[in-house]
């Protein structure tokens, strides 16, 4: 029997058709969630998801951890600056204090020059300047010495003061206290020089009005009348609202009553 040369080759394409339908329609009937591929991409996202929340995690309690530590070295400085504050009001109150003593005293001793002399008759102090002292502990030394009504110690001690010391940040206010002390001791043209000083040399000092006012007091002790109107004049009209300018204005009141 002859058989058709085709028939072989037509059986075999028919099997192999048959078997990649089989083959495909396997595929398409297998859900997306038990292929091999899709579980493994699904397992390698979940353990992708626990890298990144541990890593955030982590970075959380880092941040936290610095926010801590900074906030703990702020309480510090804060407390450090509270205490720092106190320590300045205090210092403030107690020059306050020191300040409106002498203030006080020399005032009192200006309408009883009598008394300024008796209080300053001994002799002059040794030993200034301190020979291990600094700036701050040699002013303080005169300045004591002038609370004390030392006269001429206090002003042989502040002008010891100024040769020593003339770069010193008190030196503007050992040059005005030098000028009270000649004030009170009625030196009225040491005291003049000695204030003036402190408007020449001194100009942003704070001790300028206060020095101006002395200026106008010296001129009107010295019968200097338009000397003493123009220098109190200038407090007024500078340095409004302070206790020198209203001094100032009490002095220019006097002078009107005396028809200066």
């Amino acid at each position: 029997m002859i058989k058709h040369p085709f028939t072989n080759t037509t059986v075999v394409r028919a099997g192999l058709l048959s078997t990649a339908v089989a083959l495909l329609s396997g595929c398409v009937t297998t859900p997306p969630e038990a292929d091999p591929v899709v579980q493994k991409l699904s397992e390698l996202d979940s353990r992708l998801l626990r890298l990144e929340r541990v890593l955030a995690n982590q970075s959380l309690l880092d941040l936290s951890q610095r926010i801590e530590a900074a906030q703990a070295e702020a309480r510090v400085l804060r407390g450090q600056v509270d205490e720092l504050q106190h320590q300045v009001t205090q210092s403030q109150t107690q020059t306050r204090e020191m300040y409106g003593d002498v203030d006080r005293r020399l005032s009192a001793l200006e309408g009883n020059p009598g008394a300024a002399a008796a209080a300053g008759a001994s002799p002059a102090v040794g030993g200034l300047p301190l020979p291990s002292g600094d700036d701050r502990a040699n002013y303080q030394a005169a300045f004591d010495l002038l609370k004390d009504a030392k006269y001429p110690q206090a002003i042989s001690a502040f002008k010891n003061f100024l040769t020593t010391f003339p770069n010193s940040a008190l030196a503007d206010n050992a040059q005005y206290w030098l000028g009270e002390a000649h004030y009170v001791t009625r030196q009225y043209p040491d005291a003049l020089r000695d204030f003036r000083t402190v408007l020449e040399k001194y100009p942003d000092s704070r001790k300028v009005p206060d020095a101006l006012l002395k200026i106008g007091y010296c001129n009107y002790e010295l019968k200097n009348w338009s000397e003493a109107r123009s220098a109190l004049n200038q407090v007024v009209q500078r340095y409004g609202d302070t206790t020198a300018a209203r001094l100032a204005s009490q002095r220019l009141a006097k002078l009107d009553t005396e028809g200066r």
